[in-house]
């Protein structure tokens, strides 16, 4: 008898941070409660935004496989998440605008917060780590 895969909330998602312990420990979380399939893991925002230039390029055809999600850090080097976030955004392409932001930090910082605000009202701030309650924050909201 063929196993059923398993239901996920989403089909792929992107982890954007530089320690690579917590990737692990997010990615295991995301995989523990089937929150996404296909997991896209970058350790700088570099790598990251030439990833999705490189499915851009393709149009249409690779939008099925751009992320829906990303988990972007705010302390990375060189390009750190609010720079990342920023030049994501510029992009004039409405496969990017599809895609939810997260922003999963340690700070603590209200100046963070309200920063994300400036940037766009639709991230989300979230925490380090990650946990599956606050992965409920994506979760597809019913109507009655």
């Amino acid at each position: 008898m063929k196993r059923k895969d398993p239901k996920y909330v989403y089909e792929q998602i992107m982890i954007l941070d530089d320690d690579e312990l917590a990737n692990f420990i997010n990615q295991k979380v995301i995989e523990s409660c089937n929150f996404s399939k296909k997991i896209y893991i970058n350790t700088s925002a570099k790598s990251a935004l030439e990833f999705l230039n490189n499915m851009l390029v393709f149009g249409d055809s690779t939008e099925d496989l751009l992320p829906q999600i990303i988990f972007v850090d705010l302390n990375m080097p060189l390009i750190d998440g609010f720079q990342f976030i920023q030049l994501l955004l510029k992009k004039q392409n409405q496969l990017i605008q599809n895609i939810k932001l997260a922003i999963l930090t340690s700070s603590v910082h209200e100046m963070d917060r309200i920063k994300a605000k400036e940037i766009s009202n639709n991230i989300i701030f979230l925490n380090k780590p990650l946990t599956k309650e606050s992965l409920n924050v994506f979760l597809p909201t019913v109507k009655s």
